[in-house]
């Protein structure tokens, strides 16, 4: 369970919430059901992240949004030691991972990895989505976190 589950979010740091164009709504209102959702492109069939009005592939407008399964690998990832914003000056160092999406035509997303923050990382590791409530926003959120998957 990560480090800052049930706090209060850190004062400083802006609510995540949906885009005032109404756009990545989809996104957030699929992470209150604890469901991971990307674009998905109607005229070529290809599943895109972050969101547009438009496919990154086709060009096409036709786009709509699905569930796809909340698992991956770690594509890259970084250890900063140095707080990105005076809110988190006490939470460093922490784990940022670029995980690719196999069920999604490999597209990538970034996150934070949750767990001990100086746990080894290895690249192509399996991980899930951890859903993290919080219900002491304006509106609630539901934050996306990964979590190494353990070998079976």
């Amino acid at each position: 369970m990560s480090r800052f589950t049930s706090e209060a979010h850190l004062p400083g740091l802006r609510q995540p919430a949906p885009a005032n164009d109404g756009l990545d709504a989809p996104f957030w209102e699929g992470t209150r059901a604890h469901e991971l959702r990307v674009q998905h492109c109607r005229s070529c069939e290809i599943h895109q992240w972050g969101p547009e009005w438009m496919c990154h592939a086709c060009n096409s407008m036709e786009l709509d949004w699905v569930t796809v399964d909340p698992v991956g690998q770690i594509y890259s990832w970084q250890r900063p030691h140095h707080p990105v914003h005076r809110a988190l000056s006490d939470r460093g160092p922490y784990i940022i991972v670029l995980v690719e999406l196999p069920h999604a035509d490999n597209l990538r997303m970034v996150g934070n990895l949750l767990g001990d923050p100086l746990q080894e990382i290895e690249i192509g590791a399996s991980v899930s989505v951890v859903f993290e409530d919080h219900d002491d926003g304006d509106p609630d959120f539901t934050l996306v976190q990964w979590e190494v998957t353990p070998a079976s």
